[in-house]
């Protein structure tokens, strides 16, 4: 680790301007970008905006935006003058945004055009001002405004040190109410310190960013890491559909990108294996493993070209890869890289480059994060992942208790997830522990391991298994629209055949399954869910709705 420095944004900031006054830093896909010099002075004008706005140490200012370069400006002029930010999800409900407010004590909030009508239903906001993000134009609650000027120079000087509050994060979570995550500035920096040593980054690298910034796996790996080496990063001023990302991708020719694992798996799913099993030929050819692996390879090398031809590290982290997918990426010699943490670490605990992959784990330890494995099983050696280093959290805002419950007198946090580790010390993650279901003859179920069987059956969007009565049931979200294109010839009688198909599906997988899966881990029943089941910023289900 580098320890030059205090492990602070506005140290390492400087040092990044200082070497590369010149290089670009933030842009829009397609646009200009401003460079480093231009972003300090950026940042140091809404500092000076802050400071007329009453503004001081240790305030808390909240974030509602999508990504654009004036949130990580305003992120930065937050933190350097010692205030602290709370990001909130661009997604989250009014009633969430309401409660976060005054959870958090927030004195004032930056928000983006496009959301400021979520800000309107939200019920006793108490501020003494809202900010436009876009233009950083004022508004008090009794009307007076105040206006920017992007040549201000702050009035004082601040100083920060590495134990400071910087961010309060409110986390959406699968399992219900949101809680306050209390992250310092060495806890991210030591984090993105860590990022660095897994892949090299430097000031030629271009990352094109796709997951919300208030999220802390985009935020710490994919702000934070280019600002400390000096690289760009495009945004996308809308929504990442396909017509929006792949033109982006094309302008842009990133180097890094980070997904959540839906992404990736959509592309397989919907692009990749249709255009090999579509044809009973190339099926039979797909069937066999070495013609399987050159026709991934083909596959491959059109998939680097896709996100622009230049990309070197594609980043997959906030929930499990299903393990087919993985395989295909292997083949492919796609350039994957796995990673592992949660929010209260900052995030990273665990990962490896695209050259140290190995199917199915998150890699080793970050330097200087201790993992272990507690109370392992004795066959299987699996048990909870406990971490322990500078990246783990204060604790939860306001929630003593809830944090002696999660952090142990002697400093080890309980992840909650359970895992083992291979003999070189890579750990797998097997899932959740508040997931497992524990069967009436004790065996202890996974319900993502099932998942991953049951979501690449065919036409199979999503999938949740849970347990009824001593009973495993997967509730399946079928491709409504892939069935209809499929049986369209039908024309009026379309809709009823689909309906009649989904449930001729429903046996078909379940069949399906129940071959592949131990007997412990066999399905009751399937049952066709209708709509898509609700995620988290990271795409995973919130289960807690559906249980």
């Amino acid at each position: 680790m580098e320890k030059q420095r205090p492990l602070t944004f506005p140290s390492f900031f400087a040092e990044t301007v200082r070497q590369h006054p010149d290089a670009n830093a933030l842009a829009f896909a397609g646009e200009k970008p401003i460079t480093y010099s231009e972003l300090d002075q950026k940042i140091q004008s809404i500092i000076a905006l802050l400071e007329k706005l009453q503004i001081r140490r240790g305030d808390k200012v909240a974030i509602l935006s999508s990504n654009m370069p004036n949130w990580g400006a305003t992120y930065f002029a937050i933190t350097f003058m010692g205030a602290v930010v709370v990001p909130l999800l661009p997604d989250f409900h009014p009633e969430e945004i309401g409660n976060i407010m005054s959870h958090s004590g927030s004195k004032a909030i930056f928000v983006s055009r496009g959301l400021l009508a979520k800000l309107g239903e939200v019920k006793n906001m108490h501020l003494s001002f809202q900010c436009r993000i876009d233009d950083f134009s004022v508004c008090h609650p009794d009307g007076i405004v105040s206006h920017y000027d992007p040549l201000a120079r702050p009035e004082k000087k601040y100083t920060v040190s590495e134990d400071d509050l910087a961010a309060l994060i409110y986390t959406s979570g699968t399992t219900g109410k949101s809680k306050g995550v209390m992250l310092t500035h060495k806890n991210i920096c030591f984090s993105a310190l860590g990022g660095r040593q897994i892949q090299y980054v430097d000031h030629n690298d271009r990352f094109l960013s796709v997951l919300p910034l208030s999220h802390t796996y985009e935020n710490t790996v994919g702000f934070i890491i280019p600002m400390m080496c000096g690289s760009c990063v495009y945004y996308l001023d809308k929504p990442p559909s396909p017509s929006v990302l792949l033109p982006a991708m094309q302008k842009v020719r990133p180097t890094m990108m980070l997904t959540v694992p839906l992404i990736m798996e959509k592309i397989y799913r919907n692009r990749i294996l249709p255009s090999f099993t579509s044809r009973k030929p190339t099926r039979f050819l797909y069937s066999i493993p070495f013609i399987r692996k050159r026709l991934n390879l083909l596959a491959g090398k059109k998939l680097k070209k896709t996100f622009g031809g230049h990309i070197k590290f594609y980043g997959i982290g906030g929930a499990k890869l299903d393990p087919v997918v993985e395989k295909f990426l292997i083949e492919a010699r796609f350039p994957y890289a796995i990673g592992y943490g949660l929010t209260e670490t900052a995030p990273l605990l665990a990962g490896v480059n695209p050259h140290k992959v190995r199917l199915e784990s998150t890699g080793p330890a970050l330097d200087g994060v201790e993992l272990k494995i507690h109370d392992p099983h004795p066959e299987t050696g699996e048990g909870e992942i406990w971490a322990k280093g500078p990246n783990v959290m204060q604790g939860y805002f306001k929630e003593p208790e809830l944090t002696r419950q999660v952090i142990t007198p002697d400093g080890w946090f309980r992840t909650g997830d359970l895992g083992k580790f291979d003999r070189d010390r890579f750990l797998y993650i097997k899932g959740r522990s508040k997931n497992v279901i524990v069967m009436p003859g004790g065996e202890n179920i996974y319900p993502e391991e099932i998942e991953s069987v049951i979501n690449n059956f065919n036409f199979v969007l999503e999938s949740l298994v849970i347990e009824k009565k001593g009973k495993l049931v997967a509730l399946v979200h079928f491709n409504q629209e892939e069935l209809e294109k499929k049986y369209q010839y039908l024309k009026e009688e379309v809709r009823q055949y689909v309906e009649k198909r989904k449930t001729e599906l429903s046996s078909e997988l379940h069949a399906y399954v129940n071959a592949r899966v131990n007997k412990f881990s066999r399905l009751q029943s399937v049952v066709s869910y209708p709509q898509p089941f609700q995620k988290t910023a990271t795409q995973k289900i919130k289960r807690f709705l559906y249980v």
